[in-house]
């Protein structure tokens, strides 16, 4: 990795997208036909962008970052990820996205690389924000600072204030993939194998939408318009045809802590959200 390009900013970065690649995102999280302002742009009021949607359209501009400071895409996981809302995403139209490296921090054997983005609308208004943590193993071992802890759990000693369970499907990680996400990891069984699992693994920002539908549900009413921010820790895996169970315990002051399991354990951690 070349450190000496950290705090460098790049873009903006341009995407066009449509109604299309809405609903193929939308299905990807697990909404369905009777979910109809999600998948329909003839629904009455016209098709609604749930909005972590935002994570999708910044790849373009994460794998441009990783290239300027000569990361190995074959060693790199997906860490920890935050978005901030800041309007909704209108069904169409173009973005503007700039990104940054503020920090890369020591973790021993790896690296922890910090992305931040800021993406603006047509009318050149803040949409929303993202920041992401990379793993890249081998990268680190320089003596550097590693960095803040993660954020912990916090949950009260009481049972959950809500808790939704949602069953992926066996192609969900093939239909997520199509909104932009194209690792073989997640559709390729030997490639699966080869990484050490027994098969293809969901990903991990397919996970994130789900928790986010479900805290929507358990925490904003069903209305997603009271979201304001929404962060989690990746911590294992999730295979297609698994179900998801978010328990959401309310904080106080709009916030909301998560956990996020499977029936073999934890996959979220650190999980949270922030409501209006």
């Amino acid at each position: 990795m070349d450190r000496s390009k950290v705090g460098s900013t790049l873009g903006p970065f341009s995407l066009e997208y449509g109604c299309k690649d809405v609903v193929l995102y939308h299905l990807g999280i697990g909404f369905g036909a009777e979910d109809l302002e999600r998948v329909y742009e003839g629904a009455p009021g016209g098709l609604r962008v749930f909005p972590t949607f935002a994570v999708v359209t910044v790849l373009e501009p994460f794998l441009a970052v990783l290239a300027r400071l000569q990361v190995d895409l074959a060693t790199i996981l997906h860490a920890e990820q935050t978005v901030t809302f800041h309007r909704p995403i209108p069904p169409r139209g173009r973005f503007a996205t700039a990104i940054s490296v503020p920090a890369v921090y020591d973790r021993g054997k790896a690296a922890l690389l910090v992305a931040e983005t800021r993406t603006e609308g047509e009318d050149g208004a803040l949409l929303f924000a993202t920041r992401a943590g990379i793993h890249c193993r081998g990268a680190g071992g320089w003596g550097g600072d590693p960095g803040p802890p993660p954020r912990p759990d916090s949950f009260p000693d009481r049972p959950p204030d809500f808790a939704v369970t949602d069953a992926t499907t066996p192609e969900q990680a093939v239909l997520y993939r199509l909104s932009g996400d194209r690792n073989p990891l997640h559709v390729d069984p030997a490639a699966a194998r080869r990484a050490g699992f027994p098969g293809p693994l969901l990903h991990g920002l397919c996970t994130f939408g789900f928790a986010a539908r479900a805290a929507v549900a358990g925490a904003c009413g069903g209305d997603p318009s009271r979201l304001r921010e929404f962060g989690a820790r990746f911590t294992g895996p999730v295979f297609p045809g698994q179900a998801l169970t978010t328990r959401g315990w309310a904080l106080g002051a709009g916030e909301v802590g998560l956990r996020v399991a499977t029936e073999a354990g934890e996959v979220l951690a650190g999980a949270y959200a922030r409501i209006a």
